[in-house]
């Protein structure tokens, strides 16, 4: 039950928070220059690339950085009301292209929100643009000398399970494929960060893992309490955890500040019922024996009648809880949205 992209998803983080990259002719220019003053503090401070920053949890972030550093985002989606001062290269993140922008220097932190989540594309285009992607970056931040890295990954990838204890920490392997085969490559995502997290000190790196963020992102989560009768798995009522997307952007801030470098899982405001949700939520449930499910929901996707996919339904029957003392202990997080709060940011208008 989690992550973006307009018309199916998996997980994440945005991505991780990110929803699918718009294919359009690519383009080396520089969508829109900074301003002088925007220069100026970069030249001081060293620019925030951002990937996947067309994406909404890029979008939120940005414009709350830009107020202080240089923003430079790569993304090869087209940016819709970006303010003048934040530079956007729309280019594909894989291509020699992106080296340009490092090899010009002065970049003092990278924040990787570019993951795919579309479970419409294949196999082979995952791998290549989250995992390729992903390694081709790592060789441009050690090559280049980047000091900071930040990965938003997802709790989701812990996977739902019966035998799941009540609170996974950050050490509970990720064991989200078994059942849902298709965000193997998000979970070797965060695989490859932890290697490179191990093996380059010299870089602060920091994997924050949200549990279902919720808001006006494009997520599995997002779309399914959207929905105004959502199906439920009869005689399963699980406790979920959801974080507010402005939450999460706050605790992607937290994480660049210097001398933040973990994995984190992140909680929100606490644990509720999935059925307690639905309820706060003004939603007429539509409870489907087991049996049924798979294949009214599998029908349902297949002929595009939903953006919940089959794949997601074992987090309508099963715990995949998560523990956050870590982050609230080393990097002071504290999720600042109720539960109310959060559960109505899915139809926010803001």
């Amino acid at each position: 039950m989690q992550t973006p992209d307009r018309r199916a998803q998996a997980h994440h983080p945005e991505g991780p928070g990110a929803e699918r990259p718009i294919d359009h002719p690519e383009s080396t220019a520089l969508v829109a220059s900074a301003t002088p003053e925007a220069v100026a503090n970069g030249a001081a401070l060293g620019a925030v690339v951002i990937t996947g920053i067309c994406g909404r949890m890029g979008q939120l972030l940005a414009r709350q950085l830009h107020r202080k550093l240089t923003v430079i985002g790569i993304d090869r989606r087209r940016f819709v009301g970006k303010p003048e001062d934040i530079v956007h290269y729309q280019i594909d993140v894989r291509r020699r292209k992106t080296q340009d922008i490092f090899r010009a220097g002065n970049i003092r932190a990278v924040v990787h929100l570019g993951v795919m989540h579309n479970l419409r594309e294949s196999d082979r285009t995952h791998h290549s643009w989250n995992v390729v992607g992903f390694q081709k970056l790592l060789e441009f931040i050690t090559t280049y000398k980047v000091p900071k890295l930040v990965v938003l990954s997802s709790a989701m990838l812990y996977g739902p399970s019966p035998d799941n204890a009540h609170f996974l920490t950050e050490d509970a392997p990720l064991l989200g494929a078994q059942e849902f085969f298709q965000i193997r490559d998000l979970i070797d995502v965060d695989m490859v960060a932890q290697s490179f997290f191990w093996k380059n000190p010299e870089v602060e790196t920091v994997i924050l893992r949200p549990c279902h963020i919720l808001g006006r992102v494009r997520n599995a989560a997002s779309n399914y309490l959207r929905m105004e009768r959502p199906i439920t798995v009869l005689g399963f009522d699980p406790m979920l955890q959801v974080i507010h997307e402005r939450d999460v952007v706050e605790a992607l801030m937290i994480a660049l500040e210097p001398g933040a470098r973990g994995i984190y899982n992140l909680r929100g405001p606490g644990e509720l019922s999935l059925s307690r949700m639905l309820n706060m939520l003004g939603r007429k449930p539509l409870p489907v024996p087991g049996p049924l499910i798979n294949s009214v929901l599998g029908r349902m996707w297949n002929y595009r009648a939903t953006r919940f996919p089959k794949e997601e339904l074992d987090h309508l029957r099963y715990i995949c809880l998560v523990d956050d003392s870590r982050a609230r202990k080393e990097l002071g997080f504290i999720p600042k949205y109720g539960i109310e709060d959060t559960l109505h940011a899915v139809s926010s208008q803001w």
